[in-house]
């Protein structure tokens, strides 16, 4: 598959942002997008403190929080919003309707079924182009919410206590959601656009009330100011450094054939390293802006810290110093899209008897596309985990005797992770085959050859281990987090 095809931009959503579009030089699919979410921002604190509980009923802030999000959809992406009011409505039709034995299995194939379908559509029909305003990221997250909501309708209704694990227990849904109350929960306003995912019964504890407890009432909010200002300032850092540095660092310069053919290898690498790096702070703009919009409305609280402080991190997407910091694949992966991490094991790990890491990581891929290179990041990225945890397992106790080798140690896998990182998600980025394969050449499969043959080198030594089918079973340690040790966000760096 060739270059992506340059087709021209068009918008089927509002055009009312055009001049600031065309003043400030961004696309204006981005200016509505901001726009949006900024004015999320102001309808979230009037939604906690005029349609707070104790004002209206649950029914009223359904209406609004619904009625809003599928405003955003309309202005974002005009009639072609319509996808995502279809695929929601389809799925409320299969858990009203269908069986509730299947009921999980029917909704996974009809949204990602859609999803995929949209997906091809973007890539073997318009080559790679996006002839108008992308909707694929509502339709993601919409995805993400369905099936949540039907694995745990199923959890509950369907299956005995002793079949579910401690955490499927919390999350079970006992009595299928009216109608406005699913369309609240899949198209609030809070989340339509870029997330996160939440748990239905999170979502509704929230809406009636019972999100905080009494006794933190009284802390509530200046913690919760405090946490809106901290994440606004994060997202105003991500932004200048957005506009200062990422904009200096292209990614396609990796395949360049020019820097490609005369560059050392040792400058393509550290290239290739500086332009990834540089390409997070979006991704960290976008995500901690929906957190905070999230928690300006009262959603978000998680509990009290180590330290004894109200947390606003309960549906928080990402963990910024755990991702810079981390010194192992595992370590990032968990502290990166942390809810599409819960989401993936909730309805694939946690659920697959046989072969969950590949089984998870092809879901993740086909969830986020069918753009080659996505496929080459998460193919790539299993053995480079299988290789991490066996080398961890053979090593790593030789340097925790003293304080100076375990900080050498830490060093030195730090770095290994972030270039191994690099490696990996670079065809994430570069999307097509051609660009992929050119990058690999240049980098010599490096990182491939060294993980397969750590992979096999150690297998015998350390033998996989069977996970358990115990109801009180843990995850294993290449699986995304549980949602429990997501939510404190802490850095487990020293965890196998």
């Amino acid at each position: 598959m060739g270059e992506p095809a340059q087709t021209p931009f068009k918008t089927t959503g509002s055009e009312w942002l055009l001049p600031v579009s065309e003043y400030l030089g961004f696309p204006l699919d981005q200016v509505n997008f901001l726009a949006c979410q900024l004015f999320a921002l102001t309808a979230a604190f009037c939604f906690r403190l005029y349609l707070s509980p104790a004002h209206v009923s649950p029914r009223v802030r359904h209406f609004v929080a619904a009625l809003l999000g599928i405003g955003f959809l309309v202005f974002c992406f005009g009639w072609y919003s319509s996808h995502i009011l279809v695929v929601v409505v389809a799925n409320y039709l299969i858990i009203i309707k269908a069986d509730l034995n299947n009921v999980h299995r029917y909704s996974m194939v009809i949204s990602m079924g859609y999803l995929t379908a949209c997906q091809v559509s973007r890539v073997f029909i318009f080559n790679y182009g996006i002839p108008s305003t992308d909707f694929s990221g509502p339709l993601m997250i919409v995805t993400q919410k369905l099936t949540t909501l039907a694995f745990q309708l199923h959890d509950g209704m369907c299956k005995k206590t002793e079949q579910l694990t401690q955490e499927q227990k919390l999350m079970a849904i006992n009595v299928r959601p009216s109608l406005i109350e699913y369309l609240s929960y899949n198209l609030n306003f809070l989340s339509v656009l870029v997330g996160p995912c939440s748990n239905y019964k999170e979502y509704i504890d929230f809406i009636e009330g019972r999100h905080i407890s009494t006794r933190l009432k009284q802390h509530n909010l200046l913690s919760l100011q405090n946490a809106v200002c901290h994440k606004l300032l994060v997202c105003a850092g991500c932004m200048l450094f957005f506009l200062t540095v990422t904009r200096s660092l292209p990614i396609k310069y990796n395949v360049d054939p020019n820097f490609v053919s005369q560059a050392s290898f040792l400058t393509r690498l550290t290239y290739a390293f500086f332009s990834i790096q540089a390409s997070r702070p979006k991704f960290y703009f976008a995500w901690t802006l929906a957190d905070a919009v999230n928690n300006a409305a009262g959603y978000g609280f998680l509990g009290m810290d180590e330290h004894g402080k109200p947390s606003w991190d309960l549906i928080s997407n990402l963990n910024i110093i755990g991702i810079e910091t981390a010194t192992s694949f595992k370590t990032f992966i968990d502290n990166w899209n942390i809810r599409t991490g819960i989401w993936l094991k909730t309805v694939c790990y946690d659920r697959t008897p046989k072969h969950r890491l590949a089984l998870t990581f092809i879901l993740s891929a086909l969830w986020h596309g069918v753009y080659p290179g996505y496929y080459f990041t998460f193919l790539t990225a299993i053995p480079i985990t299988i290789a991490a945890r066996a080398i961890r397992r053979s090593i790593r106790h030789y340097f925790l005797g003293s304080r100076v080798m375990k900080l050498g140690y830490d060093i030195l896998t730090w770095a290994a992770t972030q270039l191994a990182i690099c490696y990996t998600v670079m065809p994430f980025l570069l999307l097509a085959v051609d660009y992929t394969i050119v990058y690999y050449r240049s980098m010599y499969f490096h990182v491939h050859i060294i993980s397969i043959l750590a992979a096999v080198a150690l297998h015998r030594k350390h033998k996989p281990r069977e996970p358990t089918t115990t109801k009180t079973s843990s995850v294993s340690s290449s699986a995304p987090c549980s949602a429990q040790c997501q939510h404190v966000h802490s850095n487990n760096n020293d965890k196998d």
